[in-house]
C-alpha cells in the first residue's frame, strides 16, 4: 500500500511538472529580416525545450510593444535603444550599460522584464565600400571625418557623397549633432537622401562614399563594405535582449534562464552572418535559425 501511494504520489508529481513545462508561449517578431530569424530561432528553442510556442512576426515596433503590454505576445526580442527613445521618451544620452539599466526599471513598471541582453547591437552605422576605405585608410568615423576635412582644405572642388535616410538627415540626433561632435561640415550637395535599401546598392557600386547603414544588416558583408567604428560613441546602444512578460516568468520559473543561455550565444557577428545568408543567399530564415541553435549546441 505504500510503495503504491509513492507510486502514485510520483505520477501526479510529474504530470503536474509536465503541464507547467509545456505552457504555451506566444512569441513576436518585427517585420524585418533579422527580426524575423530570432522570432523563429526562439520558437524552434523553446519548443526543444518541451514548451508549446506559437509564432506571431512581422509586425511594426508600436504594435509589437502594445501587443506584448496587452497580453498577446508573451516574449519578443527588443532592443535596448529602442525601448529608451521610441516608448520610454527618453532624451538623455546613455551608454550602453546605463542605457540596459533604464529601460529595465522603466518597463519593469509595466510588468515586462528584459531578461540578460545579447551581444548583438543592432544601432546605426556608417559604412564605406572596401575599397575606398582600404584606399584612404578609414576605419573610423574621425578617420572620415578627418578625410573629408583635410579635402575640404586641399581640394575644395572634391566632394564626398553620403546616403542616408530622409529621417536621419534631419532629426534633432541625426547628421547635423554628428558633424559637431566629430567636426565636419559638408555641403548640401554632398548629402543625398535616399531609400534606405537604396544606400547599401549605392554603396556597393561605388556611387557614394560612405552610408548610413544598420551595424548587423548581412548586405553590409554580402556587398563588401566597410563599417566605420562610432569611435566617439555618438549612436545608442540597440542591444537585442529578450523582453517577457512578468507573469509568463512567475509561471514558468526556467525559462528566464533558459532564453539567458539563448541571448548569451548571439552577437553582432554571428547575426550579420544570419541576416547575409538569408538576404544575399537566399536562404530560408527557419533553416537559418534552426542551423544555428544546432551550431551553439542549444538543441
Amino acid at each position: 500500500m505504500k510503495k503504491r501511494m509513492m507510486s502514485c504520489m510520483l505520477l501526479l508529481s510529474m504530470l503536474i511538472g509536465t503541464q507547467a513545462y509545456a505552457a504555451r508561449l506566444v512569441v513576436g517578431g518585427k517585420n524585418f529580416t533579422e527580426q524575423l530569424i530570432l522570432s523563429s530561432m526562439t520558437v524552434q528553442y523553446l519548443k526543444a525545450k518541451g514548451y508549446q510556442a506559437d509564432l506571431k512576426n512581422g509586425l511594426g515596433s508600436t504594435l509589437m510593444r502594445s501587443a506584448q503590454e496587452s497580453g498577446q505576445l508573451d516574449v519578443v526580442w527588443e532592443y535596448t535603444g529602442t525601448s529608451l527613445i521610441v516608448y520610454n521618451h527618453v532624451e538623455e544620452k546613455l551608454d550602453a550599460g546605463a542605457a540596459y539599466e533604464r529601460v529595465k526599471e522603466l518597463d519593469e513598471k509595466i510588468n515586462l522584464i528584459w531578461l540578460q541582453p545579447s551581444a548583438l547591437n543592432n544601432t546605426y552605422a556608417f559604412a564605406m565600400p572596401q575599397a575606398l576605405a582600404d584606399a584612404d585608410n578609414i576605419t573610423t568615423l574621425e578617420d572620415l571625418a578627418n578625410k573629408i576635412t583635410q579635402d575640404q582644405q586641399q581640394n575644395p572642388d572634391k566632394q564626398h557623397l553620403l546616403g542616408l535616410d530622409y529621417e536621419f538627415a534631419s532629426r534633432p540626433d541625426g547628421l547635423g549633432p554628428m558633424q559637431v561632435l566629430y567636426g565636419f561640415q559638408l555641403s548640401r550637395s554632398e548629402v543625398k537622401q535616399m531609400d534606405p535599401g537604396l544606400v547599401y546598392t549605392a554603396l556597393r557600386n561605388e556611387q557614394l562614399y560612405a552610408g548610413l547603414t544598420y551595424s548587423s544588416d548581412g548586405r553590409i558583408k554580402g556587398f563588401n563594405l566597410k563599417l566605420l567604428e562610432d569611435s566617439k560613441g555618438y549612436f545608442a546602444a540597440y542591444a537585442a535582449t529578450p523582453v517577457v512578460r512578468k507573469s509568463v516568468l512567475e509561471q514558468n520559473p526556467q525559462l528566464e534562464e533558459q532564453l539567458n543561455q539563448l541571448s548569451a550565444a548571439i552577437d553582432t557577428e554571428k547575426m550579420t552572418e544570419m541576416n547575409k545568408r538569408v538576404d544575399i543567399d537566399q536562404e530560408s530564415i527557419d533553416k537559418v535559425a534552426a542551423e544555428f541553435l544546432q551550431q551553439q549546441g542549444l538543441i
